[in-house]
């Protein structure tokens, strides 16, 4: 399958066409010499100081190994103030064990971030994962706390439906115009998924997206609770975009927490680890959860979903019917190029037999 100016190359600036194939589980890519071979993406020398010095690595994190050398964070975690199993006080308490720092990114909820913010000896990263009124999801993280709740009270809760796992009334543009006014940096996790929640989507138009694209600072090019065919496809485009990248594992439960982390050659401090995103200088390592911790995690989503029923019914309808309009178009336009093409064959023949 290649890659190129109809897929995520169309927002390179990069003119090659990336071309990849999956082969065992295995992708390999190739692009101004650069290649994954081994689980490793993108990256120059193969090792560096014992460790796998690749920019993304699809297998299972050495965190023993890495927190020796980097500051390592799960960007992606939810707390039981949405649609999580476990309090903050475990996923503090969890979050310790393994050594890592951690962002409790709740959706259109900030309670759990808060409440981490006031536990001491853990790097934490305070953030939402706010969903847009297209049903799209968004993370934003913020460099201190206050920012996060004078944005949370004047711009969120103000635009919020009927519960908190709902869709909020603001267009993506204008979520990411107003998290701007403050010091901020923003995400788009798990691009490509299953459904309306990634920002690769039928809703979204290729200009609106190339826009889009150009209004954030990175893209989570491993979610540990995605399909590792959607991760792929996330990890090409963060590389075409040659923005910042994260990673984590989107947990619910907490046997989630660090099967897809974030780490960079920087201080275990907050605002260091938050620039050295924006200035390309992390890596991504994780692998997806097996199927009994999806089945497990989809579980508790279900529950804490229930209650927010017509909303993701509303979504669905919506969705669906872009998709038909989508594949209906392409089905239109392939149709229309077969005909002309046929009437241009035969106009040649045309004419060759004139000549003859």
């Amino acid at each position: 399958m290649s890659v190129g100016k109809s897929d995520p190359g169309k927002y390179t600036r990069y003119s090659a066409v990336l071309q990849y194939s999956l082969m065992s589980g295995r992708i390999i890519v190739k692009a101004f010499g650069l290649s994954l071979i081994n689980g490793g993406l993108f990256g120059l020398p193969a090792t560096m100081n014992g460790i796998n010095s690749h920019k993304i690595q699809f297998e299972k994190p050495n965190l023993d190994e890495l927190t020796q050398q980097y500051a390592v964070v799960d960007l992606h975690f939810h707390s039981n103030y949405s649609d999580g199993k476990n309090p903050v006080s475990t996923i503090a308490k969890r979050a310790r064990e393994l050594g890592i720092g951690i962002a409790i990114t709740d959706h259109n909820e900030i309670k759990g971030a808060v409440e981490l913010d006031r536990l001491r000896g853990i790097l934490n990263i305070p953030g939402i994962e706010i969903t847009s009124s297209e049903g799209t999801h968004l993370l934003i993280y913020f460099y201190d706390i206050k920012s996060l709740k004078k944005f949370y009270k004047k711009d969120v809760k103000p635009s919020m439906g009927h519960d908190v796992m709902s869709s909020t009334c603001l267009e993506m543009e204008d979520i990411i115009k107003r998290a701007r006014e403050f010091e901020t940096l923003v995400v788009f996790p798990h691009p490509y998924s299953a459904t309306f929640t990634g920002i690769q989507n039928t809703y979204f138009s290729e200009d609106r997206l190339q826009r889009l694209f150009e209004m954030v600072d990175g893209i989570e090019v491993i979610n540990a609770e995605n399909l590792n065919k959607w991760n792929l496809r996330s990890a090409l485009l963060g590389f075409n975009l040659d923005t910042g990248i994260t990673g984590g594992s989107d947990g619910h439960h907490l046997p989630q927490m660090g099967r897809a982390v974030c780490y960079a050659p920087c201080k275990n401090d907050r605002r260091a680890f938050l620039d050295a995103v924006k200035s390309k200088q992390t890596h991504v390592i994780g692998k997806e959860s097996d199927i009994i911790r999806k089945v497990r995690s989809n579980g508790v989503k279900l529950r804490n979903n229930i209650r927010n029923c017509p909303d993701l019914v509303g979504k669905n309808l919506r969705y669906s019917c872009s998709v038909i309009n989508s594949k209906s178009k392409i089905f239109k336009d392939n149709v229309k190029r077969s005909f002309s093409g046929r009437f241009k064959e035969r106009r040649t023949k045309g004419k060759i037999v004139e000549n003859i």
